[in-house]
């Protein structure tokens, strides 16, 4: 035993698990401190700076890499900065023009390559970082920002794939400090601003990408009070604003041109110009048009009426069933006392408050079975009466005190049978036809000629139907005369939206009554009311519209008539009282005629589009407050 221990203690100390291995340290370059310690002598600044190509490039990629957290500072690691403006100063003011326009079509050295994409990887890095408020403001305050960017938007030309890439970022650098730009003064030189470049580009490029990143830029310009004065009614950027609205489903192309149309035209002066524009009416309609394309409306119905009582068209009327022939034949043929049981349950119904005498119970009995007592004997009224219990169980005969006193059976009643109004019911001998419903006006007419017609003897006869007062009449005529208390045998066909029900004046009303024409008018049938309305909020892109219309419609109902005022001359009157003061300072405050006539051109604009206005529904108030003062001014304006 001991021997087989110290081999199982041996094996159990073979089998015991290994001492735990550190994990191995993370060696991806992004990872590594001395990459991105923060002392002049990174390794991936000495990199950009050491002029090798590989060097430059393994620098480049990690800092692409970098760049993209949000924790990446260039302040981080001095002199950083400075060394990524290098390549895209180069490229800017040497560089480009070491490309001929055939690098379009024909392939680039790779050195040649090599050093272009260092440039556009350095302007990468810079604009990804600008992204961030702290480095944003470092380039804002850096001496070459500014510099690149003019440099870069008036030399370089957007005619190659690299350039425009290289443009964009420039561009999306300016974006982030352009809010705390002030441009130089209109006469300053045009290289001085940025302006122009951006207007060309927003004008005249091909390039989506380049188009939005100009108009964003140019937005964020001109939203600074101090840089509107660079504004001009012809401008290339405001054409293509306009030229895009049409294409509502690029929300980004049309976001920024809605942006810089709201910027260039909350200067008053660009306003009044506007409405001299003649694709200003067109413009209108295309801003409407955008807002009711966004618009996210729902469908909502309520009722407002009174309730409403029906009853259905076709009458019935129910009387007590009675046997049919084949009802009769099978109970004459079964023995007492299982036929009073069967006939029990082919005439009767339990009902709780049913009530029947025990006499009518009893001669109902014996009136059916007495022609057949030759086969059976029927049976006594004691029996007949008890056997109720028998197959009514919750039905008991009694006697209610008097006087007189009254024997009933309690808990059973007529089995009713259903039929069609009396449309089909013989009402000849003044209503005293005794001849049943007929299933059809075929019948009841062929009952008509063979009972009542026929048998008449003489040329003339009087109309016995019901009230009918025609009392002499030929036989011939009769036959035609009588089709004309029948109903027709084949009515005309229902309208499929009329309603199976006839709707009463309040519940309980008699229905049917003798004169229909002397009812009550019953409340409306339908009186939902259905409209639609918005159940969110519009996109940016519409509130951007929507105040666009605002502004040119403040502006082309600006001026107005003198206001009446009271005065002794009229009595208490309003009228318009004559101030030479006043006069004056109207005077020199009259619009030009040219602001008049935009006024005059803008209010015959939204006249027009007032149609597609009256469409649009916001769901927050003072939006739909600013739609209405338009529409209604629409109502009231003149051309």
């Amino acid at each position: 035993m001991s021997s087989i221990a110290a081999l199982a203690q041996a094996a159990g100390l073979r089998r015991q698990t290994p001492a735990p291995v550190p994990p191995r340290p993370n060696v991806t370059d992004d990872y590594e401190r001395w990459y991105t310690e923060a002392t002049p002598n990174n390794r991936m600044l000495l990199s950009l700076r050491s002029g090798i190509d590989s060097e430059v490039a393994w620098a480049l990629d990690r800092l692409c890499r970098l760049c993209q957290n949000e924790q990446f500072m260039l302040r981080a690691i001095p002199g950083l900065t400075d060394a990524l403006f290098e390549w895209p100063e180069w490229y800017t003011k040497e560089g480009a023009k070491q490309y001929s326009d055939d690098s379009v079509f024909f392939a680039v050295p790779p050195g040649k390559e090599r050093k272009r994409r260092h440039a556009i990887e350095s302007l990468f890095i810079l604009r990804n970082a600008a992204m961030h408020p702290s480095n944003g403001e470092e380039l804002a305050i850096h001496p070459n920002t500014r510099d690149l960017i003019l440099c870069a938007l008036h030399e370089l030309k957007p005619n190659t794939d690299a350039n425009c890439e290289f443009l964009l970022y420039v561009i999306e650098i300016l974006q982030s400090i352009a809010s705390n730009i002030v441009l130089p003064p209109p006469n300053a030189s045009p290289k001085a601003s940025p302006i122009g470049p951006l207007q060309q580009i927003a004008g005249f490029s091909s390039n989506r990408s380049l188009i939005i990143a100009a108009l964003t830029a140019l937005t964020i310009m001109y939203s600074n009070p101090s840089n509107v004065s660079h504004l001009s009614s012809e401008s290339p950027a405001l054409e293509t604003s306009m030229n895009v609205l049409p294409l509502i489903l690029d929300k980004e192309l049309i976001d920024a041109a809605l942006n810089y149309m709201y910027a260039h035209l909350s200067y008053p002066p660009m306003t009044k110009a506007f409405l001299l524009h003649p694709r200003m009416p067109g413009t209108l309609r295309l801003l409407v048009s955008l807002i009711l394309a966004d618009q996210m409306e729902e469908n909502v119905s309520f009722e407002i009426g009174m309730p409403v009582y029906t009853a259905p068209a076709q009458s019935y009327v129910t009387k007590d069933h009675e046997l049919t022939k084949e009802e009769l034949d099978k109970l004459v043929s079964i023995s007492e006392p299982q036929r009073c049981y069967e006939w029990m349950k082919t005439m009767f119904v339990a009902k709780a408050d049913g009530e029947l005498t025990q006499v009518d119970f009893w001669n109902l009995y014996k009136d059916v079975f007495l022609p057949f007592q030759d086969r059976y004997p029927l049976l006594v009224a004691s029996d007949v009466i008890k056997n109720v219990t028998t197959v009514f169980p919750q039905a008991q005969a009694m006697v209610l005190p008097g006087p007189p006193q009254r024997f009933v059976v309690r808990g059973v009643d007529r089995r009713k049978d259903l039929s069609a109004g009396a449309q089909y019911k013989c009402l000849w001998d003044r209503s005293g036809c005794s001849a049943e419903v007929f299933a059809s006006t075929d019948a009841l007419y062929e009952h008509i000629l063979d009972q009542h017609l026929n048998p008449f003897e003489g040329a003339h006869m009087p109309c016995l139907w019901a009230t009918c007062q025609q009392t002499d009449i030929t036989k011939a005529q009769m036959r035609g005369h009588v089709l004309t208390h029948l109903p027709d045998m084949q009515p005309p066909p229902k309208h499929p939206a009329q309603p199976d029900t006839i709707t009463l004046p309040s519940a309980g009303f008699p229905h049917p009554v003798a004169d229909p024409t002397t009812r009550p008018p019953p409340p409306a049938r339908s009186t939902r009311v259905t409209y639609m309305r918005p159940h969110v909020d519009p996109p940016p892109s519409s509130l951007t519209a929507l105040l666009i219309l605002r502004v040119l419609f403040r502006a082309s109902f600006a001026s107005s008539d003198a206001a009446p005022r009271a005065d002794d001359d009229h009595f208490g009157f309003p009228g318009t009282v004559d101030d030479p003061e006043e006069d004056a300072e109207e005077e020199r405050n009259r619009s030009s005629d040219s602001d008049m006539e935009g006024e005059r051109r803008g209010r015959k604009a939204f006249i027009g589009i007032r149609y597609l206005m009256e469409d649009v529904r916001l769901r927050h108030e003072t939006f739909q407050g600013w739609v209405t003062e338009m529409v209604d001014a629409g109502l009231t304006g003149t051309t």
